[in-house]
């Protein structure tokens, strides 16, 4: 026998709208948020949707350009892989490559350096870690004069590890930070529970395996953040990379980005514009990449069973 479905009558639809709250009330409640949302994304995206207008442009001029461009052209972009004085792949690749291994090595020292501030007991570990987070108080550029005369020096010895080479500038990002991102991972070593330690110890692990397999594996998420912080920060630097480096093969993509200026209040936008969205792709790629093993490691939890 067929069942046959119940239809909302009038007053059932009646009682709804009654109970459904007005315009007014729902944008007191929950509407205002939605605005102010909508009004924060349109100021955050608004810069990008401009430098996208430029770099379309075939208008190389600022007070002329559109946000909606009155002809669309591709040649900023070609302009930059054809120009022999301005190798933007070059560029790319040398902050890339720099970029990615100062994050990498600063991970890593960080990661070594909290491990023994955190598990480890000896002589002399707080007023290192004070000492350490001392010197994060004065910014890198008060060392400029000192980095340079001492990137001199090396040139002297060998010209592959001094001046104007990426090996040095290496060396000088890994340092800057590495004492902020050991107090930062040591802070997230002390949440960890000693018991695992002893546990892993109960079954013959030593220092080097409880740090590889007990550690490493749960502090991933904050690896993680501190790479992608290392990787952005390398990445857009400007005035030390400016101070060691001096061959524009060696340039990085912010040093770069400068030889499009040609004079005050005159530049090439278009290719300047171009230059910029490229290089922003591998910052995106990074985070992004990043940003899975943070939310893997946030959802595997740290204690198992």
């Amino acid at each position: 026998m067929a069942t046959r479905t119940a239809r909302p009558d009038a007053s059932t639809n009646a009682s709804l709208d009654r109970n459904r709250p007005s315009l007014g009330l729902w944008f007191r409640r929950r509407g205002w948020r939605h605005l102010v949302a909508l009004v924060a994304a349109i100021f955050a995206l608004f810069p990008i949707a401009w430098i996208i207008s430029a770099s379309l442009n075939s208008v190389d001029s600022l007070g002329a350009a559109r946000l909606i461009p009155r002809s669309l052209t591709l040649d900023n972009f070609t302009e930059l892989f054809t120009s022999e004085t301005t190798p933007v792949d070059r560029w790319m690749f040398n902050s890339f490559k720099i970029a990615l291994i100062a994050a990498a090595l600063n991970v890593l020292v960080a990661a070594f350096a909290a491990y023994a501030f955190s598990r480890l007991k000896f002589f002399g570990r707080r007023a290192l870690l004070t000492s350490l987070l001392v010197m994060q108080i004065f910014p890198q550029f008060l060392g400029f004069v000192a980095l340079f005369s001492l990137a001199r020096q090396f040139s002297d010895v060998n010209q592959a590890i001094g001046l104007n080479t990426h090996f040095f500038l290496i060396l000088v990002y890994m340092g800057g930070a590495a004492g902020f991102n050991a107090f930062l991972l040591k802070g997230f070593l002390d949440s960890i529970p000693a018991s695992l330690d002893e546990a892993a110890r109960i079954d013959g692990a030593g220092p080097a395996g409880i740090f590889y397999r007990i550690i490493l594996p749960l502090t991933r998420p904050i690896l993680a953040v501190i790479f992608i912080i290392s990787f952005v920060a390398i990445f857009n630097e400007f005035l030390l990379a400016q101070t060691l480096l001096s061959g524009t093969d060696q340039f990085t993509l912010p040093i770069g980005l400068q030889t499009f200026l040609q004079e005050e209040y005159n530049a090439k936008w278009g290719a300047l514009s171009a230059t910029a969205i490229l290089g922003s792709l591998p910052i995106v790629a990074v985070f992004l990449l990043a940003q899975r093993q943070i939310i893997g490691g946030l959802t595997q939890g740290a204690v198992k069973n």
